[in-house]
């Protein structure tokens, strides 16, 4: 058989598993793989990004729009640590992803050279560290077994990433070594009497509650929760951050259960006397801090639907786990049959009440109204249009007032760290623009947009265009609302100074604006949604609207209150 660079090979086992971009930052530890790159450039695209923390954040947003994991190639030492912060969400957020790291030769091995790790040590795999594998390969000819692998453990359970360690050395060996076929997720189906007990318990129920979300969501599956919810007449919530999950204009939707999250739905969750979580692993932001549904043994009722075994009951013990994953769940639960009426119907239509009640804004300071500004966005972004943010209090504007059509309507439109990472909006809205073709929406914070604005170079140069909306208020604003709420009067560290952003933007290759009030707006979107190239909108923000409930001196002066 013909023989080949190892790097090549390495590339080929990709183009096998489906691999259509890899995102990364080139380096000499892995020059065979980008010759491996440029030989077969009609097939494979590699996305040259400014920074690793860039190029893993892509790389998990492209596993989050294709259920397939995102791949990213980084160098050893200062390139591992750098995407380490993509990793890390891809782990809490359950996407599949697979890492490739070049590393040292393997004759320089454990000598400290330079820019060594010990990667096993540092993506440690557990629930407690980064990844779910953490696998180096030493022989070229096994290069198919470990990618075939990666793929499967990425996609299979709970999705989360895996690292490849890749010395370098051994990419330059020759191989006659052939791809492994492509790997499919396996398909974990509900125990039959499991969802025997399910329907009893629902008929025994007043108050039940749907929250779904998670990783491993397909349209399809969405659909069939879709069908289930209206069977049984169910109101569903959405996890945090996980909003596409549920179609949000339907009559059966609650909201978002997350940060922020409406008073009145907080109170519907605690009052449930039965909930359905399925997906999500209940984290402390849908659980709010888990005082909403108290951990270990929650006070209502608990079926606890998951892809990974090893999840269910590990922080709550359910009175119900089914192990299933989120095809087979749904696919199960809509056929679960329903009685001809249930008595939680007005439970169910004031939840919805409830929601639509929370999309009316107060009335907040300053000549920029934000909920007039998301209104404007969800009157002119087509449906399929993906939102993508990072962490801030800006993101609670989108989270509360835009209304996902989402997955049942047959594309994925949030992108967004329930991990809570700064930076991850830009570059992960770039990669919607690259994977998707479909328009590419941003909102980021001052504080956030400067922890990846690099990557606008990246969209130039490779031809993406996404939208950004960025709130400058000269501050963390989050951070800073907390210590209004802990330390009155106290700010430390929060405040910003500022570039021109419009200018730093167009300095890119973007065209770049700023508005100061909130008429200017609408001219400017559809401006940018005609113009070919990226936008950056930058909304000069009054530093009083600082959440989309309060004022930042309502917060201070409520917190001096409570000191008396």
């Amino acid at each position: 058989m013909t023989q080949q660079l190892a790097g090549h090979l390495l590339v080929d086992c990709l183009l096998a598993q489906g691999v259509t971009h890899a995102f990364g930052v080139p380096g000499e530890s892995y020059l065979a793989v980008l010759d491996g790159l440029h030989a077969r450039q009609d097939r494979i695209r590699f996305i040259t990004c400014r920074q690793e923390g860039g190029a893993a954040f892509m790389a998990e947003a492209h596993g989050k729009l294709t259920g397939r994991p995102g791949v990213c190639m980084v160098t050893r030492g200062p390139g591992a640590t750098n995407a380490s912060i993509g990793v890390h969400t891809a782990f809490q957020d359950s996407t599949p992803m697979v890492l490739l790291v070049g590393d040292v030769a393997s004759d320089c091995r454990d000598r400290e050279a330079f820019q060594e790790v010990d990667y096993t040590s540092f993506f440690g795999p557990s629930t407690k560290g980064f990844a779910k594998r953490v696998e180096r390969i030493d022989d070229a000819d096994r290069i198919p077994e470990y990618v075939a692998r990666a793929f499967a453990t990425a996609m299979n359970g709970r999705p989360g990433p895996v690292v490849l360690v890749l010395p370098e050395d051994m990419l330059t060996r020759m191989t006659d070594a052939q791809p492994l076929p492509r790997v499919e997720a396996v398909q974990a189906w509900s125990d039959p009497g499991a969802l025997r007990t399910l329907r009893e318990m629902l008929l025994a129920s007043k108050q039940p509650l749907i929250i779904a979300g998670g990783g491993g969501w397909t349209p399809q599956a969405a659909q069939a929760l879709q069908r289930f919810a209206e069977n049984w007449k169910l109101p569903v919530g959405n996890a945090f951050r996980f909003q596409d999950t549920f179609d949000n204009h339907h009559p059966l939707y609650a909201g978002d259960v997350g940060i922020g999250l409406s008073p009145k739905l907080a109170a519907r969750v605690k009052a449930s006397d039965l909930i359905i979580a399925i997906g999500p692993r209940l984290g402390e932001m849908t659980t709010g801090n888990y005082t909403l549904i108290e951990a270990p043994r929650p006070k209502q009722k608990l079926v606890h639907i998951h892809a990974s075994a090893e999840e269910l009951n590990r922080v709550f013990q359910a009175d119900l786990a089914i192990n299933a994953t989120m095809n087979a769940a749904a696919r199960s639960l809509e056929v679960l049959s329903a009685p001809v009426s249930v008595p939680w119907e007005g439970w169910t239509a004031s939840a919805n009440a409830d929601y639509l009640a929370n999309l009316v804004p107060q009335a907040l300071p300053g000549d920029i109204d934000m909920p007039a500004i998301v209104g404007l966005l969800q009157q002119h972004l087509p449906p399929d249009a993906v939102l993508t943010n990072g962490a801030g209090n800006f993101a609670s504007w989108i989270h509360r007032f835009y209304q996902h059509h989402g997955l049942v309507k047959g594309h994925k439109t949030q992108l967004a760290p329930t991990v809570g990472a700064m930076g991850y909006g830009v570059p992960a809205g770039i990669a919607a623009a690259i994977t998707t073709g479909r328009v590419a929406f941003t909102i980021a914070g001052d504080g956030d947009f400067l922890m990846n604005g690099q990557e606008l170079a990246t969209a130039v140069q490779h031809g993406a265009k996404s939208i950004i909306l960025l709130l400058n208020n000269g501050m963390y604003g989050t951070i800073r609302m907390h210590q209004e709420k802990t330390y009155p009067q106290h700010e430390s560290g929060s405040r910003l100074n500022n570039p021109d952003f419009a200018g730093l933007a167009r300095a890119y290759g973007y065209a770049g604006v700023r508005i100061t009030r909130t008429g200017e707006f609408e001219v400017e979107l559809l401006a940018a949604l005609a113009r070919p190239e990226g936008t950056l909108i930058e909304v000069m923000l009054d530093p009083e609207v600082i959440t989309t409930r309060a004022t930042l001196s309502s917060i201070t002066q409520a917190a001096l209150e409570q000191k008396l």
